[in-house]
């Protein structure tokens, strides 16, 4: 992973009043029925990943900015093999 790539999404997301951090999960993993309060903004930076947003399913291409709003249940699963 391009670490410079990285800084510069957290610098322009601090920018905008979010702040982030960097989390890598095993093929398979799943985070299931999230809720948060605040929005939440998400990123791949490498692998690829499937988010179900309120009922819909994305997978997200690297590097495309997905804005999860306060109080959406999502599932947030590593489709690495």
């Amino acid at each position: 992973m391009d670490t410079t790539t990285r800084d510069e999404v957290l610098k322009r997301w601090r920018a905008r009043g979010f702040h982030g951090g960097l989390w890598t999960d095993p093929p398979g993993r799943v985070w299931e029925d999230f809720v948060h309060d605040d929005d939440e903004l998400l990123m791949v930076l490498e692998g690829e990943l499937e988010l179900t947003l309120a009922g819909k399913t994305l997978v997200p291409r690297i590097g495309e900015e997905i804005e999860i709003p306060a109080g959406v249940v999502h599932t947030v699963r590593n489709r690495g093999a």
